[in-house]
């Protein structure tokens, strides 16, 4: 009997462990793909930034430069990009390294 408890309590924890947050990040992939609309920034897969022009059913054309845009799968899309998030958080890591050197400087 204690063999069988055993192997569940290792089954349950091989679901939390891989199971569980595998899903959570198929789930939280498909909803920023959802979430995408003409004029947002992305970053593919493959490391190429740009701009939504269009969408067309399981494709987006993007521009990567001024007037070349390229149709790429909406499954390469890496993510979102988003300028005010990148602006606070760089504004956090300043504020940070400005309080680390007034308590390190003399």
């Amino acid at each position: 009997m204690p063999g069988y408890v055993f192997i569940l309590v290792l089954l349950v924890l091989m679901w939390f462990m891989l199971i569980r947050p595998q899903r959570r990040r198929q789930l939280d992939t498909q909803r920023m793909i959802n979430s995408l609309e003409v004029g947002k920034e992305i970053v593919t897969a493959g490391g190429l930034y740009g701009t939504v022009t269009a969408l067309e059913g399981d494709e987006v054309r993007l521009e990567i430069a001024d007037g070349i845009e390229v149709r790429i799968a909406k499954r390469a899309v890496a993510g979102v990009v988003s300028d005010e998030e990148d602006s606070d958080e760089l504004e956090e890591a300043d504020d940070q390294e400005d309080e680390t050197t007034a308590t390190l400087s003399p």
